[in-house]
């Protein structure tokens, strides 16, 4: 399992890193928050994404991707974390792309992929439906009718779901049985509620009443999606982790700069012992954190069979971690840490809602607890 890069890997760091720190800085989240922005990011920046090729960065050459893999996106996302970047990425790039390409039909993949690659469809993916992350817990039912299906009940915490151009939604089509559906957000009977969360970012909420789709909707095997599901959440979860690093990264070097500058009793604060130890043991955290993270996109990568478990044990590892990070570096701040003048507590709020993205660190302590026979 290799947790060094290799050439093009470095390259594709080195560029992401000077690509979200010129074009969407921290300064890019704050002018979207204050402006109201109704689509919570900025397009013109998705198309140079694309561009880029970062929206492709998991689809195949033949659909127009560049197909490097897991570790490639993650890398992405880590720049994205440092620099609190606001895009689609996870919901379409990562989260559908990976859905499509591994269930989707010769047609589906012709239609979609090519047009996420350029940057001119957006994608969201709709599993969860209650407040808490319980992808075995589907609710949303999908009754055949006719020559299709009709979709009743709701969904949440869909990222981006308000300015989707399709929908991935999982639906229970018998007990025990899910299948995932393409669905059209323009759809009869389909309700929208976008709801702005804490960090700045869009998820949306969704009802279903009578929404019907055809055959052709269905994406994979009808009652057999869960594997699919499961894999599509390990990517997620890792390459979430992978945003959750950079800006729990980024949160400790504002932070250890921070208490370098700021003088009290006539000294640096980064001077007092109770300081430097809180800050040698969030190194050392972060440094685990890194390797984890690195093991897991590498496994996925792989095709590892424990692929699932390693993502699962980075999801829990670094939302610890990364707590950890925003909740010291607004605390070494101290009183101005709690003002929106710095930018830590920017970095904490987007923190904690990853940290609920697709499972928090209970979540998946009680997942691999079950998974040894506990």
């Amino acid at each position: 399992m290799a947790l060094v890069l290799n050439e093009d890997e470095k390259m594709l760091q080195e560029s992401a890193e000077g690509f979200f720190a010129n074009k969407a800085p921290v300064k890019a989240l704050r002018a979207l928050r204050d402006g109201q922005d109704e689509t919570g990011f900025d397009r013109g920046l998705w198309k140079e994404m694309a561009d880029m090729g970062f929206a492709g960065v998991l689809i195949d050459e033949e659909h127009g991707g560049v197909d490097m893999g897991c570790m490639a996106a993650g890398l992405v996302a880590v720049e994205m974390g440092k620099n609190l970047t606001a895009s689609p990425f996870i919901s379409t790039a990562v989260l559908s792309v990976s859905a499509i390409s591994k269930a989707g039909t010769a047609e589906q993949k012709s239609a979609w992929l090519p047009k996420i690659a350029s940057g001119d469809a957006l994608f969201a993916f709709a599993i969860d439906e209650g407040r808490k992350h319980a992808p075995s817990k589907i609710e949303l039912t999908a009754e055949r009718s006719g020559n299709g299906f009709k979709l009743n009940g709701s969904k949440a915490m869909v990222i981006d779901g308000h300015v989707a151009d399709q929908l991935i939604v999982a639906a229970k089509t018998g007990e025990g049985k899910t299948t995932l559906f393409l669905v059209d957000p323009k759809s009869q009977g389909l309700a929208t509620e976008r709801t702005i969360m804490v960090d700045s970012r869009n998820a949306a909420r969704f009802e279903f009443d009578d929404v019907e789709v055809t055959a052709d909707a269905v994406l994979g095997e009808i009652d057999g999606a869960m594997d699919t599901i499961e894999a599509v959440l390990s990517v997620g979860r890792a390459i979430v982790s992978a945003e959750m690093l950079g800006a729990s990264s980024e949160a400790f070097k504002i932070t250890t700069d921070y208490i370098r500058e700021r003088k009290q009793f006539g000294t640096e604060i980064g001077r007092f012992q109770a300081l430097q130890h809180r800050s040698s043991h969030l190194y050392t955290e972060l440094e685990i954190a890194k390797s984890a993270v690195l093991a897991s996109l590498s496994a996925l990568d792989m095709a590892d069979p424990k692929a699932s478990e390693y993502a699962k044990m980075t999801k829990a590892k670094v939302g610890q971690v990364a707590k950890l990070a925003g909740l010291e570096g607004v605390q070494m701040h101290g009183g101005v840490g709690m003002t929106d003048e710095y930018d830590i507590g920017l970095y904490l709020k987007r923190i904690r809602v990853t940290q609920e993205l697709f499972g928090d660190t209970h979540f998946h302590m009680e997942e691999i607890a079950k998974t040894a026979g506990y």
